[in-house]
Formats: structure tokens, C-alpha cells, sequence
């Protein structure tokens, strides 16, 4: 393992995770040596999932790059650059779907500068097919009874299935 290597944090809910997560954490594998990608103990959101089972459902989505050394999966409580700081991160990366996302992202990232200014803020935007995506869209349309397969790695479907619809037994149906 390399000593001096390039380490960016992903911080988020991730409740659940999405393929729009996902491809940010790929698209940062690519351009930094290591990506952790850090769950927010955030008391200001009520998560359907426990922080546990979100690290578990982003170790199942992410077994390749961790077995790649590329990935690891945390959860952090408190100040994101103080979490960055003790993590030897040189930045955190965060996803922007679109402009609305911008305003509040950017006031983050200059919040986190004045905190610690060793700490870089790196936007990267999703596939177009993710910009709309949202964890809090996709537990709707699970409650309704809609099909997220195509949102979600396909390993995730029977837990989340299960943990927002257990009423319905069946598999989604096309």
C-alpha cells in the first residue's frame, strides 16, 4: 500500500445508496488513489436505515473497489473537515444532479475551506440518466410500489424491498 497516497472522502446519507452515488464513487476512483466513502451520523435527518445497515448495503455495492484497495466504506459523527483531517484526505468530493444543488453545495464548500483550508471541495456531476435521482425519490416510489431496479445495484433490491414495502412479497414487476 502506498504510503503518500491520494485519499478523497465521499460523505452522505445514503439512505439508501443509488447507482447515482455509485457513479460518483467511480468517477473519484478514477482521478484519486483511494475514496472513503463516509455515512453521516447527520441528527438533523431521520434515516429509515441504521447507520449499520448503510455501511452494510454500501460494503455489498462497492465489493470490487474495496477488494481493490481503491474503496472503503465508514460512518463519521461531527464536522466533515475535522473527519477529512483525521482521515489524511487531501479533499471531499461531492455530487451535483443539478443547478439547485449548487447554491447549498457551494456554501458548504466554502464553510469547510474556513475550517480548514487544507481541504479541498471537488464537484463532480453524474451521469445525466442520475440527475434527477434522489434516495428520498426512490424510497417513494418503493413505498408506492414502483420499480427501482434500475436505480439500484441489483444485490440492494431484496433489502430494500424489504426494509420500505414489506407488505409486498413479490418481486417488482415489470
Amino acid at each position: 500500500m502506498k504510503t503518500n497516497r491520494r485519499t478523497i472522502i465521499y460523505p452522505g446519507s445514503f439512505d439508501p445508496v443509488t447507482n447515482g452515488h455509485l457513479d460518483i464513487v467511480h468517477r473519484a476512483a478514477q482521478l484519486f488513489d483511494h475514496i472513503v466513502v463516509a455515512v453521516s451520523a447527520n441528527s438533523q435527518k431521520s434515516p429509515l436505515f441504521s447507520i449499520e445497515e448503510r455501511l452494510d448495503l454500501l460494503k455489498m455495492a462497492l465489493r470490487p473497489l474495496i477488494r481493490s484497495g481503491k474503496a472503503s466504506v465508514d460512518s463519521f459523527e461531527g464536522l466533515l473537515v475535522h473527519y477529512a483531517a483525521r482521515k489524511g484526505a487531501v479533499g471531499i468530493v461531492r455530487g451535483l444532479r443539478a443547478i439547485s444543488d449548487f447554491e447549498y453545495e457551494f456554501q458548504m464548500a466554502l464553510m469547510n475551506r474556513f475550517q480548514d483550508s487544507r481541504i479541498e471541495t471537488v464537484f463532480l456531476m453524474p451521469d445525466e440518466k442520475y440527475t434527477y435521482l434522489s434516495s428520498t425519490l426512490l424510497k417513494e416510489v418503493v413505498r408506492l410500489g414502483g420499480d427501482i431496479r434500475q436505480f439500484i445495484p441489483s444485490v440492494l433490491v431484496p433489502r430494500i424491498q424489504k426494509k420500505l414495502n414489506p407488505k409486498k412479497s413479490q418481486p417488482f414487476v415489470s
